[in-house]
């Protein structure tokens, strides 16, 4: 490598994936909590105004569970693409706030749904990014069975970004146990991706953390709450827990 090329690489901008589950969206409630979104919509905008290329996966869980919808009789494929759908409304209510805040925003979708969105092609998502646009992903991998986890760390993957992003609801990273029940339990700082999967730690689904693994795609879990954690996460602050090939480190 020459040391143009060198200098080059180091200049890159930080180009990462932001996983915004449903229950985010509606507050905890079915449908979307306005002024959640907007806030997240505003950390997001000045992250990018900082020079991160952001790239997001919207869960559906505020509208819509496959596995959830199959349980009350429902047929599991059916109820699937049911979520997908509810993973594009909350895609479009993030795009519009963004773009009140004048941040260029394109949604893409594995569904063709071409009134409302692009149709999901890598390359061209890339250069969205590069053009300094946010891009979000709607209707998961469009096959069902497959949760948005596991698209998180494909779009990643496929994208080429440095580092997943979860933010989290009610938690500000992983524990060793339930903070909420037990006093004792302490956050991990840093976290193997081997004992997330052996403890079954709430991290993502086990399909998408051995995904992670497998291709050594760093995941950092944060608390959304906070003031300032989604543009912080965004542009690199040490938020939470880190998840990622390397030993394990609790507070």
């Amino acid at each position: 490598m020459t040391g143009s090329d060198s200098a080059q690489n180091q200049a890159s901008p930080r180009r990462v994936l932001l996983k915004l589950s449903g229950e985010a969206f509606g507050g905890g409630e079915v449908g979307i909590d306005v002024q959640v979104v907007k806030r997240v919509a505003k950390e997001i905008v000045q992250a990018v105004q900082g020079g991160v290329q952001v790239a997001i996966v919207v869960g559906g869980g505020n509208f819509f569970r496959g596995a959830e919808l199959s349980q009350a009789g429902i047929e599991r494929s059916r109820g699937d693409y049911m979520g997908m759908l509810g993973t594009v409304m909350n895609c479009l209510a993030l795009q519009d706030f963004l773009e009140q805040d004048g941040q260029a925003t394109r949604v893409q979708t594995a569904i063709t749904m071409g009134q409302v969105a692009e149709p999901y092609i890598p390359l061209k998502a890339i250069r969205h990014l590069e053009k300094g646009r946010v891009v979000i992903f709607g209707a998961g991998s469009g096959m069902p069975y497959f949760s948005t986890d596991t698209v998180s760390i494909q779009r990643a993957l496929e994208i080429h970004c440095v580092e997943v992003l979860m933010g989290k609801n009610g938690v500000d990273g992983v524990y060793t146990a339930d903070p909420h029940k037990q006093a004792s339990a302490r956050m991990f700082t840093n976290l193997s991706y081997q004992r997330a999967l052996v403890d079954n730690l709430a991290v993502m689904d086990a399909a998408a953390l051995s995904m992670a693994r497998d291709n050594d795609m760093p995941i950092r879990v944060f608390g959304l709450e906070g003031e300032g954690n989604v543009t912080g996460a965004l542009k690199g602050q040490r938020l939470g827990t880190l998840v990622h090939g390397g030993p394990d480190r609790t507070l």
